[in-house]
């Protein structure tokens, strides 16, 4: 942190001559702009920048190309990274259709490289949200990942700096190989300080693509049925690592965008606002606070996005906050859900007060081997409270034994760790 302020004025030299030197949306590129810097002297950050041949022409080709889009590309989200993010390929194999999504990852670039391009290839475009996955070039190059992270922590302090509002994914670096110059160890230890430096910052939300790509055994080589040379993926890959971005992308409104309706239930959460929900003494459950006609709790720990009731990763990266009804329901009911869990978030649903889990259940706790759950995709929850006995289902599948519960009492949803999206609540009591 403290070397980051020593640099706040150099930053802004810098940026200031990084705009002078940059052409207007509607002005033709400069050469020198596009080129990769012919020295590391003045240039942010630390790390290697690559020269190799094939690296300047590549680079240059690309930005080229990107300088004639400028105006056409502004306010979309952005795909910041090398050449993993490259591979999407402009269309983005089709995983984003009606998303206004775009590429902007160069083969082979550093976390410096970036940092060098960051204000003419993604800040000039105005965008509306920024996914990033980068680190692992830079390992191959010798650098150490406390360098890595340092200038991972300047690309997003200029993000912040340009819109503190923008969502911001950061995609921890994939799992690869030793013999690629990318030993577990160390991008486990690079991941770790990506995490941190995720913390604190309410517009940045880390992706752990590690786990994603690594199953269980987090210390052997990636699978090469999804990343064939232990480097880049192929359409596998990409459409597992869609699948883990879908419901970030979702909650900042990019995607999933229909409204949902049911015949026959009572809706307990109106897809706008949090009315008829508050908190409540955790050990009363007497009212404390209600949120009639707002959109997020008053410590941000449950907002309303694009029709969802949503449960925000904590910055602390774990942190235990809770959501109730306003209501208290009496009556035998049916409450049905849908929800879908980042990997390994970890939520529940209080009834009346006991709790049932509700998480991705492949990764977090116990049922990992539900058969009907679906990993990052909608799932939905049927819970039957009758004679003081609940029975919870996942897609129709049970889940472990019946809890008893009060006479009375309100619905509740916990937050615990990762990001969880809610919809169609709703509820059917006995009449």
């Amino acid at each position: 942190m403290k070397a980051f302020f020593c640099h706040s004025t150099l930053l802004s030299v810098c940026l200031s001559a990084l705009l002078f030197c940059m052409p207007s949306i509607n002005a033709p590129a400069k050469t020198n702009y596009l080129e990769v810097p012919a020295s590391d002297v003045g240039l942010l950050g630390d790390s290697p920048i690559r020269r190799y041949d094939w690296f300047k022409k590549l680079r240059k080709e690309k930005r080229t190309a990107w300088s004639k889009r400028i105006k056409q590309d502004q306010e979309g989200p952005v795909f910041f990274g090398d050449s993993i993010t490259q591979g999407w390929g402009d269309d983005f194999k089709g995983h984003f259709q009606g998303v206004k999504a775009i590429n902007r990852g160069i083969g082979g670039d550093t976390t410096r490289g970036m940092l060098v391009r960051l204000l003419g290839d993604v800040l000039v475009l105005n965008p509306t949200g920024m996914v990033q996955l980068m680190g692992t070039n830079d390992l191959e190059e010798g650098a150490s990942p406390k360098v890595v992270a340092v200038n991972v922590k300047l690309i997003l302090n200029q993000l912040i700096g340009h819109d503190k509002d923008m969502p911001v994914i950061l995609c921890t670096v994939l799992l690869s190989s030793s013999e690629a110059k990318r030993p577990s160890l160390k991008i486990k230890k690079l991941n770790r300080l990506l995490s941190a430096a995720g913390k604190g910052k309410e517009s940045v939300t880390v992706l752990d693509t590690w786990t994603l790509f690594a199953g269980p055994a987090t210390d052997l080589d990636a699978k090469k049925e999804e990343l064939p040379d232990f480097l880049h993926s192929n359409d596998l890959g990409y459409a597992k690592w869609r699948k883990a971005l879908w419901p970030l992308l979702a909650t900042h409104e990019y995607v999933d965008n229909e409204p949902d309706t049911e015949e026959g239930f009572v809706s307990l959460f109106n897809g706008k606002d949090l009315s008829d929900w508050g908190f409540r003494d955790l050990k009363t459950l007497e009212a404390s606070e209600a949120f009639g006609g707002e959109a997020n709790t008053s410590d941000g720990s449950f907002i309303v996005k694009n029709g969802r009731l949503v449960v925000t990763t904590p910055t602390e990266g774990r942190k235990t906050a809770q959501l109730w009804t306003t209501h208290e329901f009496a009556k035998d009911f049916v409450l049905r859900l849908e929800f879908r869990a980042t990997r390994n978030a970890d939520c529940g649903i209080f009834l009346r007060r006991p709790q049932s889990q509700c998480r991705d259940y492949s990764l977090a706790g116990t049922f990992k081997d539900l058969k009907n759950y679906k990993p990052q995709e909608w799932n939905t929850m049927d819970v039957m409270v009758a004679n003081g006995i609940a029975h919870a289902a996942c897609n129709d599948e049970p889940l472990g034994e019946p809890i008893r519960v009060p006479k009375l009492g309100p619905i509740g949803l916990e937050g615990d760790r990762g990001l969880m999206e809610y919809r169609r609540i709703r509820i059917k009591q006995e009449s």
